[in-house]
This record gives structure tokens, sequence and C-alpha cells, in this order.
């Protein structure tokens, strides 16, 4: 793993310990000289994991949409920023720049996010890990609603695989580092290719 996408929060959120939260994970990046990849925002989470990692000296890159920018929640001092027009474009910039992803909280854009990656990864598109930062409890209610998805026969349980949860950061990453991705047979990776318009 070269760059983790880290996708949270516009906002704080309402405890102190997630803002910690984002700090340590810029600092468990530069400790394993990971660069950060993110939504390109100066507010929120997103803010403080992006400038904790550029004040520790990691690679940092943002992707954000032309109208988030026009609302001025850009991070404009950002050594890279890429400006895209659609939030499709922004998502699927970030997971080619990236090596694994995970999430702290945050709220529908982030959960919208993280499931679009684990997907992918199931689906075979790519072969990337995904993680929850498991801050005060945040993602208890998301496991346990999995979990019985894989109960009630609607999530193979064998999907969760690349899906891995921690509250400490450094030892998210570490198990992210160690994820073998199952393989998906050729016909069902052309399968999704056709389905997504993106094979020749």
């Amino acid at each position: 793993m070269k760059n983790i996408c880290v996708y949270c929060g516009s906002s704080p959120g309402n405890r102190p310990e997630y803002k910690q939260a984002a700090l340590e994970l810029a600092g468990a990046l530069h400790e394993r000289n990971l660069g950060l990849v993110y939504g390109g925002g100066s507010v929120g989470l997103m803010g403080a994991v992006a400038r904790e990692a550029l004040k520790l000296g990691c690679e940092v890159k943002g992707v954000i949409t032309r109208d988030l920018w026009v609302r001025e929640v850009g991070f404009n001092e950002l050594p890279e920023l890429e400006i895209v027009e659609t939030m499709h474009e922004r998502k699927a910039l970030m997971a080619q720049l990236s090596d694994g992803f995970i999430a702290l909280p945050g709220g529908l854009g982030t959960l919208d996010e993280m499931f679009e990656a684990i997907t992918w990864t199931q689906l075979g598109i790519h072969v990337k890990p995904c993680g929850l930062l498991n801050v005060c409890d945040y993602y208890m209610p998301l496991m346990k609603f999995l979990n019985h998805s894989v109960s009630e026969g609607f999530i193979c349980g064998s999907s969760l695989s690349a899906l891995f949860s921690d509250t400490d950061p450094g030892h998210l990453l570490d198990a992210m580092k160690s994820f073998k991705a199952c393989e998906v047979p050729d016909k069902t990776k052309l399968a999704i290719e056709l389905e997504m318009g993106s094979a020749e």
C-alpha cells in the first residue's frame, strides 16, 4: 500500500474524540510512509486529517467537485488538488489513486463512499481493503447490521473479508496491509464491466 483514501465527515461531529482520531490516523499514515487521498475539503474531520497529514510531511492528494469548490469548502493550500465535475468522477478518481480505504466517522456521503469501495472489492473491480475506524463505537451498529444481513442471506460472509474494523488506526492499517482478495471469475468481471459500460 502506498496511498490510503480516507472518507470522513465534513462536520467535526459532537465528540472531541472524533477529531483526535483523525489526527491519530494522520500520524499512523506518516509512521508507515503512506500518502493520504481524501475529498479535498477544508472543514470538519476532512480538514483535520489533511492538515495534520501535511504538517507531518505526508503526501496529500485532494479530489473535490467544482460545485463544492465554488461553495468555498475546498482546501486551497493543498499541493495536489483535482477539481472534477461530478461526484461519480470524484469517487472514481479517489479510488484510482488509492490502495485502500478507511472511513472515519461521517454521514451519508462517508457511508456511500465506503459501501461503494467495498462493493467494488467484492465484485473484483478493484482489489483493495477497506477499514472502519471505530471511534467511540461509532460503527458498532453498522457492523451489527452487516452481520444481520449475512445471517439473513443477503450478504455472503466472505464478502466482508475485505472490511476491517478497529479502534486503533495503526492496528487497522496493519490489518489492511495483510489483506488478500479472493479471485473473481473472469466472466463475472466481464459482466460487471459491461454493466458499467467500461468494457471494450
